[in-house]
């Protein structure tokens, strides 16, 4: 009875997929979208670093370790990065030994900022806890910098070459907090709106399937092989960000 149910469940199974043409997701293929490990954006005094110029910290080397033996059983068949340190670094720890080289890729950099300087000391606090929250447009500035109609163009102009390209099955690319959400609500059909309900954790793994048609399956965000509890995590990344240039101010390094 149980061989019969079970057969009769795969028979099921069988005529859906051949009736979408996935026959056992054969046409589907694989985007495994990282966000790089964890950096030091600000000096002792709070000053920022230059953000295009800051490499990972021992913490965010762990984590990629982590990473790289959660994905250790998969063969990439491209591996792309942006061409930030950070996200480059990420990559070539992943992917070591059993992936092509890797591609870099301006148009993967996050979105940039202005100058913290320019911010208004009022304003500074909001500019940083609500850059990804609600109420955000194309023409919306990212911390008085680059649009998210700009950093959505470049990124899905980007992607939608990648999937031009029929020579891959398995498609690593590391990137950041942004750019990442850019592929994950295009994915999801939800464009701007949904920046609000998406985290992307440091070194954070997500698992996108896509069939020639152009229709996605998100099969897993911002999964934390290093902490997959989410202990700790309870900040987003950007009033963590808040939280550190605050203390690096009013606590600086003697």
């Amino acid at each position: 009875m149980h061989r019969r149910d079970a057969e009769n469940a795969e028979k099921v199974t069988n005529e859906i997929l051949k009736a979408r043409g996935t026959m056992s997701g054969a046409s589907r293929r694989r985007l495994y979208l990282l966000r790089h490990g964890d950096v030091s954006y600000f000096d002792g005094q709070g000053k920022p670093f230059r953000p295009n110029t800051v490499p990972l910290n021992a913490e965010g080397r762990r984590q990629v370790e982590a990473a790289a033996h959660a994905l250790a059983g998969i063969s990439f068949d491209r591996v792309l990065a942006s061409d930030l340190i950070r996200s480059s670094e990420t990559a070539a720890i992943v992917a070591a030994g059993r992936g092509p080289s890797l591609e870099s890729r301006a148009e993967l950099r996050e979105i940039q900022p202005g100058r913290l300087a320019d911010i208004p000391a009022d304003r500074i606090q909001h500019a940083f806890v609500g850059a990804f929250t609600d109420g955000i447009a194309r023409e919306t500035c990212f911390l008085g910098g680059e649009t998210f109609g700009s950093l959505s163009d470049r990124v899905l102009g980007c992607l939608q070459g990648l999937l031009a390209d029929p020579s891959w099955r398995h498609l690593l690319i590391v990137a950041h907090g942004g750019v990442n959400r850019v592929i994950l609500t295009h994915a999801l059909g939800l464009g701007l709106s949904g920046y609000a309900v998406l985290e992307q954790d440091p070194c954070c793994i997500n698992i996108l399937d896509v069939d020639a048609a152009g229709r996605w399956l998100v099969r897993l965000i911002n999964y934390t092989p290093y902490n997959p509890d989410k202990v700790g995590l309870e900040l987003t990344t950007m009033e963590r960000l808040y939280h550190d240039y605050l203390q690096k101010r009013t606590c600086p390094e003697r």
